[in-house]
């Protein structure tokens, strides 16, 4: 029995990393390039067993939770790597696994330079929806995402992309805030691609090591980009296209919970899973140091539901969400913005009792999208409240 069935057993969502390596060297990459190397311990793919036994896991955890809608996104290094043959075993294996489950969603977190018509039949066959990681228009992207070779990766992709249109293929872009560029040009380039929706993600940097940042692109570059772009997007009239951090601060300020792990300090909800079955909390933590994010736990012996007995850092994380920052209290985006992505509060003198190093830049965001929306800290306190009342009544 767990200690507190009720925190173990919580409505959760898996990552499968079913790929420790990856064809392209990015600048940025939190796996590669920002101190971590266990990457470099752990087998290339996620073998059969492995698999097997994370589908024994989820199905296991699912019955436990009782949750009716399962999430479980294929991410990595590159995922793409295993082949389409390979992941369309993987699917139907999870597929058949969770008949009885009321939902399964399955979504592939690519570079997307792998993909041709193979891949987009297996894609629809399975109902995945794809994240492509895409970085502006072709100058800008093939700066940073290349091969190991330096050669770009702009041109694979759209190739990639072009194949996922004939294949009816639906799929968001991911895109890393190229600092210093024009927020309004690079949404443009974006949105001609014709996705579903725009994600742009803030740089991963932690609180030792933002300092060369700053000296380069000054105190808020994150927003002196999303600022411009957020106004081409409201401006143009685009709303059906939707961009996600827009979005979520949106929803953020009119009252609403946060549904983004960056926003709101809720719970993540999510574990993810390495190649060797190693269950984690969330990746990204690795960028505050070597094997920061890992445990003792692994699917070929453990549940999900362990990292509740494990205790620490990654069961609050996962499971109940870290603290606020005290740096954060006082501030008129408390509630909402509640301190920021959880990798980016990190510092090795206060672990994560920091407000974000891009706190000026959300803000700065914050405040121009409640000018946009004519909402004040108080109506979204007075919003807030309404929706609680209406949930619980």
């Amino acid at each position: 029995m767990l200690a507190n069935p009720d925190f173990g057993d919580a409505p959760l969502q898996f990552v499968m990393k079913l790929a420790s390596i990856c064809n392209l060297n990015c600048s940025y990459c939190y796996v590669y390039n920002k101190g971590d190397e266990t990457w470099k311990q752990r087998p290339p793919f996620m073998t059969v067993d492995v698999i097997e036994a994370v589908i024994d896991r989820i199905l296991r955890h699912v019955e436990r939770s009782g949750q009716r809608k399962v999430r479980i996104i294929f991410h990595g290094g590159e995922p793409c790597l295993i082949g389409a043959d390979a992941f369309d075993l993987v699917c139907q294996r999870l597929r058949w696994a969770l008949r009885e489950v009321g939902h399964v969603h399955l979504s592939l977190q690519t570079n997307g330079t792998t993909l041709d018509d193979e891949w987009a039949a297996v894609l629809r066959k399975h109902g995945i929806y794809v994240g492509l990681s895409i970085d502006g228009d072709k100058p800008i992207h093939d700066r940073h995402r290349v091969t190991h070779g330096g050669r770009g990766s702009f041109d694979r992709i759209v190739r990639g992309l072009e194949c996922l249109r004939r294949g009816d293929v639906g799929y968001d872009l991911m895109t890393v805030i190229p600092l210093g560029e024009d927020g309004a040009r690079i949404y443009h380039s974006l949105a001609a691609l014709d996705p579903r929706s725009i994600n742009f993600l803030l740089p991963d940097y932690t609180h030792d090591d933002i300092a060369a940042v700053r000296a380069s692109h000054g105190p808020t570059p994150c927003a002196d980009f999303l600022i411009p772009a957020f106004d081409a997007w409201w401006n143009e009239g685009q709303i059906d296209l939707r961009v996600g951090l827009f979005w979520s601060i949106a929803r953020l300020v009119m009252g609403a919970e946060s549904d983004v792990d960056l926003l709101g300090n809720q719970p993540l909800r999510y574990v993810f899973v390495e190649t060797d079955g190693e269950i984690q909390p969330l990746d990204v933590l690795r960028v505050c140091g070597h094997g920061f994010n890992a445990t003792s736990l692994n699917v070929m012996h453990n549940d999900f539901s362990d990292l509740a007995r494990d205790g620490g850092m990654a069961a609050e994380a996962v499971f109940r969400g870290m603290p606020v920052s005290g740096a954060c209290h006082g501030c008129r985006e408390q509630r909402t913005c509640a301190g920021g992505y959880l990798p980016h509060r990190f510092s090795r003198e206060r672990g994560f009792d920091n407000a974000s190093v891009w706190c000026a830049d959300l803000y700065a965001l914050f405040g121009h999208v409640r000018h946009r929306l004519g909402v004040s800290e108080a109506e979204t306190r007075e919003r807030r409240m309404t929706l609680a009342q209406q949930a619980a009544a």
